[in-house]
């Protein structure tokens, strides 16, 4: 590994340079075992700590298959996915890794008894396998995390929608918080030239999400002048969220639970901003009765900032917890779009305020292969910018999930793997310093 990391670093290795680099016979890599699957079994979801399950293991490379590449993985970052892993909940990921091993003798390789997790990566190709044209050792890449195997027609008009579609690192094995990732070649796209590795891996599977239920017309279809109301508007998901409705011409209305956070949606340009703690908002009396009073108060502070108009689009992700009020506070006509729970994933919403006003809910799930490019053009040419908050080493990533996991973080956190240090990476400083002030907003708050 000291090699390969040598020969990343050095500013003249040729790709022939990295193609003639011995591959290791084992690396590290972030692991949950199989055999620890009941450890949490009893306790609440927020007493389940992904420290206790997440583990820095030595383990073997992987065989390298027809489509597939090996990269060196500089850095990642921690998504909801791998602190649900990391907590075996809704279900543990072995049943994944379990059913994909049965589709094929290839896909048996992931089928063993430790999940390397993590759908994130900035890198660079080791090893390409046959058939692969596009990439060649030695290329700087980043990673979305949609894995297909387009054997069926159901895929071949959007990707997300193959039988056999899966969240690398999360439905798939050999993620990246390692350092060494196994790829499908088609997941692999140009690193944005004027980020540091972790910079640059940190959008990946957020910014794709956000693209796909905002702007692309397999989710909300965003035009210039709606109002969308965007729930953690300054979290992982919600960031890009709010950058995509600025970047559109739409109105967004942010929704944060402490004053920092609203004070870094206003930095990235935001003027209508609810702070849901510091106004009081219960939407739940208790475990099981929602309170419609509630509803009504939140939509008319709502229309306070939106100079009385109502919500066109609701960009949803907590859930149970606020999906009630996100239907009710929608116009007539308008459209929730979810792609995520985790506040739970059992939704309870008044009907007739959907039916009877024609509402729509969409549910939409990561990226297809066209819209997770066009996501990630928007990051390379400065139109989005990434919003890492915070960066651990590999074998502090126990650490980054707990503080996912409890939202004690801003923006994205992310996780140094082979990289050395922060910083390292920028091959384009001109664009990088136009940009410098929005790629270190949500630094240090």
């Amino acid at each position: 590994m000291k090699d390969i990391l040598n020969a990343i670093l050095a500013a003249d290795a040729a790709p022939e340079d990295f193609a003639a680099l011995p591959l290791p016979e084992s690396y590290r890599a972030i692991t949950v075992h199989k055999d620890e699957t009941g450890m949490f079994e009893g306790l609440s979801t927020r007493e389940k700590d992904p420290r206790r399950a997440l583990h820095l293991d030595e383990v073997p490379v992987p065989e390298l298959g027809p489509g597939e590449a090996l990269v060196a993985v500089m850095a990642s970052a921690v998504n909801y996915n791998s602190v649900w892993t990391s907590i075996f909940e809704p279900v543990s990921t072995f049943s994944f890794l379990e059913r994909y091993g049965r589709l094929s003798p290839l896909a048996a390789r992931h089928d063993l008894p430790y999940h390397i997790i993590g759908s994130d990566l900035a890198g660079v190709v080791l090893r390409t396998g046959p058939g692969v044209n596009a990439w060649r050792p030695g290329d700087q890449v980043v990673a979305h995390c949609l894995s297909v195997e387009l054997e069926s027609p159901d895929g071949h008009n959007d990707t997300m929608l193959d039988p056999e579609q899966r969240i690398w690192g999360f439905e798939t094995n050999f993620g990246g918080l390692a350092e060494i990732a196994l790829v499908k070649s088609n997941q692999l796209m140009p690193k944005p030239r004027h980020l540091s590795w972790e910079e640059a891996a940190c959008p990946g599977l957020v910014n794709s999400t956000a693209y796909r239920q905002l702007v692309s017309r397999n989710g909300a279809g965003m035009k210039q002048g709606d109002n969308v109301l965007i729930w953690g508007a300054s979290g992982g998901l919600g960031s890009y969220a709010t950058q995509y409705a600025l970047a559109g011409g739409a109105n967004p209305v942010c929704v944060v639970s402490s004053p920092e956070k609203a004070e870094i949606c206003r930095r990235m340009g935001a003027e209508a901003v609810i702070d849901r703690n510091a106004e009081g908002y219960r939407f739940w009396k208790d475990e099981h009765t929602q309170d419609p009073r509630e509803w009504k108060r939140f939509g008319s502070r709502i229309r306070e900032l939106t100079g009385g108009e109502d919500i066109d689009i609701v960009f949803e992700h907590p859930g149970r917890e606020t999906f009630g009020a996100s239907v009710y506070v929608t116009r007539k006509g308008g459209t929730i779009v979810t792609c995520a729970s985790t506040s739970g994933y059992l939704h309870q919403y008044d009907n007739r305020y959907l039916w009877m006003n024609l509402k729509r809910i969409i549910g939409t799930h990561f990226a297809n292969y066209r819209e997770a490019y066009e996501s990630n053009r928007l990051i390379a040419k400065g139109k989005i910018h990434p919003t890492l908050s915070k960066c651990y080493p590999l074998q502090e990533t126990g650490q980054a999930a707990y503080d996912v996991h409890r939202n004690l973080h801003q923006g994205k956190v992310g996780v140094l793997c082979l990289a050395p240090e922060e910083g390292l990476g920028v091959t384009d400083p001109e664009l990088r310093e136009r940009h410098a002030e929005a790629i270190n907003r949500f630094r240090n708050v």
